[in-house]
């Protein structure tokens, strides 16, 4: 997972911007980020959008990194839908969605220590 750090003030994002949204510089790097963070939201989605009406209903959260910024990931297999709690340490592991065109690359959450390795699909239910 990758983000960007502001050089001139230090600031973090995710996903990477080409500027700071602290001091609007243009100078930053590219961060790798460990995946760790605590539930922000959550909520279990029964309409669900054109391409993922099979799957429904799934729950979904909003994830803020420890290193900064949120982003949106899938329930994974180490955390049952009904368990998951708004502040909740978490791991978010990215996965690779080899059966869609549209979408390359989404996140799950799993419990604390998870490995970025392989590991099965997400539980979407």
């Amino acid at each position: 997972m990758m983000g960007s750090r502001c050089k001139d003030c230090g600031y973090t994002t995710f996903p990477p911007r080409a500027d700071c949204p602290e001091c609007l510089s243009g100078n930053f790097e590219f961060k790798e980020y460990n995946g760790k963070g605590k539930i922000y939201t959550h909520t279990t989605i029964t309409a669900a959008p054109t391409g993922f009406e099979d799957i429904a209903p799934y729950t979904v959260a909003v994830v803020e990194l420890e290193e900064g910024g949120r982003l949106m990931a899938w329930t994974g297999e180490s955390i049952p839908a009904n368990e998951i709690k708004i502040g909740m340490p978490v791991q978010v592991v990215p996965r690779i969605f080899e059966d869609s065109p549209e979408i390359k690359v989404y996140y799950t959450i799993e419990k604390p220590g998870a490995t970025w390795k392989k590991a099965p699909p997400p539980h979407l239910g």
